[in-house]
This record gives structure tokens, C-alpha cells and sequence, in this order.
């Protein structure tokens, strides 16, 4: 009758990958690997790099892939409401989203719960003056690039280039500017 007698001698590494097996780390790895090791790169929110070329920026501490496509991905509105989780309407909610960041429905409770803590008024004065405030702020942008705009030349329909002498009167435009303004603070609540 034979032995059953194993000649071959276990090794280190061997004894390790049975005991992961048993402990249930099967992915552990035991040894170092020879040859090739990508160089890893850390990256932080707001950095944009390139890797497989693509481009890969972080967002939120997510990495994510940046595509001609990413101006349609801000226009459009999310699946489901990130307030309330519930889907989100394809007729209603795409202007209330853009608004107040939620669905209609979500829009309708908090202006409930502030009409019945009698905060509704001074949540519509605060809503009307932030948008004056954004309204000069745009108005202050528009009139300050329009003054450092040159009028050396115009291009006519039939493509003559018509030299002009002369140029925008600063001092003018900046008291009409003045004159905006004052107009749209009188505006506020």
C-alpha cells in the first residue's frame, strides 16, 4: 500500500493565499509585482488634466469626464428632485428647478411653511432686491464693457470699412450710469 504522503513542501506565499482564502480575502495580494507600475497621480477638486486622451477634472470630490456636452448637462434639469427625491415633472419643474433649485411641489411646501410662520413678506422683499442687486450688477458689467469698446471703425452692409473720429464721453456715460443706478435702488423694497 502506497503513502499518501504530499512531497512537495508549501511555501510562505502559499500558506498566506489559503489563509486569505479562508478569511475570505480573496483579493489580497501577497507579493510585489515585477515590471510596469503607472505613476500615480493625486489630484484635487478643481483640477483638470488629461489621461487617455480625455480630459478629467473633480467635481464634488467626484472625477468626472469633461465633454463638449457639459453646457447641456447644466441647462438641463435632474431625474429626480434633490430636495424631496421624488421625479421630477418634464412640464412643471424645469423653470422651478432653475429657480429655486427643487420642484414645484417642494417650491409650494417652503412657501407654505413661510406664509404660515408670517415670514412670506420679508421673503418677497429679500427675493425682489437680490434680483435689482443682480440687475446692476449686469448693468454696471454691460456699461463698463461698452466704454472700453474702441469706435475706431465700422464695417457697412456692402463691406466698407468707415473710419469714425471721436470716441465715448466717459465722464457722460458714467453719470447716466449713476443715474441707472439710483433708479433701480429706488425700486428695492
Amino acid at each position: 500500500m502506497k503513502d499518501n504522503i504530499l512531497k512537495k513542501e508549501f511555501q510562505k506565499k502559499d500558506v498566506e493565499r489559503l489563509r486569505n482564502l479562508v478569511k475570505g480575502k480573496s483579493n489580497q495580494k501577497l507579493g510585489q509585482g515585477i515590471g510596469y507600475t503607472k505613476k500615480e497621480e493625486f489630484h484635487e477638486e478643481g483640477d483638470i488634466w488629461i489621461e487617455n486622451n480625455r480630459r478629467w477634472t473633480i467635481k464634488d470630490g467626484i472625477k468626472e469626464n469633461i465633454t463638449k456636452l457639459d453646457k447641456f448637462k447644466k441647462a438641463s434639469i435632474p431625474l429626480f428632485c434633490p430636495s424631496c427625491s421624488k421625479v421630477m415633472n418634464k412640464q412643471l419643474d424645469p423653470n422651478y428647478y432653475r429657480a429655486h433649485k427643487m420642484c414645484l411641489n417642494c417650491v409650494t411646501q417652503f412657501e407654505t411653511q413661510l406664509k404660515v410662520e408670517g415670514k412670506w413678506e420679508d421673503h418677497v422683499k429679500e427675493t425682489h432686491n437680490k434680483e435689482i442687486n443682480q440687475l446692476i450688477k449686469e448693468y454696471k458689467a454691460f456699461i463698463n464693457e461698452k466704454m472700453m469698446e474702441g469706435n475706431q471703425g465700422f464695417i457697412t452692409e456692402s463691406g466698407d470699412v468707415e473710419k469714425w473720429v471721436g470716441g465715448v464721453n466717459k465722464e457722460r456715460a458714467e453719470e447716466a450710469m449713476d443715474e441707472g443706478i439710483k433708479y433701480l435702488e429706488s425700486l428695492k423694497k
